[in-house]
């Protein structure tokens, strides 16, 4: 992946994980990730509206799943896709935990593992100091 590439997909993401909205500033020791959305393995592309940027937790969690398991139905279902939908309609906060509103966002706070103690712990924190 080119260098521009990157930056124009940082500066599309405003520096955020498109999936847990952590930002960048807040894991400076750890570079996001160009995520492909569709992975190559599944046909995806390098195109810009196939890449996301996405921490380290989500991406090594998300690896190339295109879909998951909602916990609630138990029904497969897509994952999350930053370029396709809006994040305020899949999710919500309550307090430092994100939770699905919808069966894509369920399966993909589930299969990126949004809610590990680490995560929640970092989330608490930044909520406390108003960067949240």
């Amino acid at each position: 992946m080119d260098k521009a590439t990157r930056q124009l997909v940082r500066q599309r993401a405003d520096n955020r994980c498109e999936y847990c909205q952590l930002h960048q500033s807040n894991e400076a020791a750890l570079p996001f990730h160009l995520d492909h959305v569709i992975a190559i393995k599944h046909r995806g592309s390098d195109d810009m509206e196939n890449l996301a940027l996405a921490c380290g937790v989500c991406n090594r969690a998300k690896g190339t799943d295109i879909a998951g398991i909602d916990p609630d139905s138990g029904g497969l279902t897509r994952l999350f896709n930053p370029r396709t939908d809006l994040w305020a309609d899949h999710f919500f906060r309550d307090g430092p935990l994100i939770l699905g509103k919808t069966t894509i966002g369920r399966a993909t706070v589930w299969v990126l593992q949004m809610n590990v103690e680490q995560r929640v712990e970092l989330r608490t924190l930044l909520l406390k100091l108003g960067e949240l």
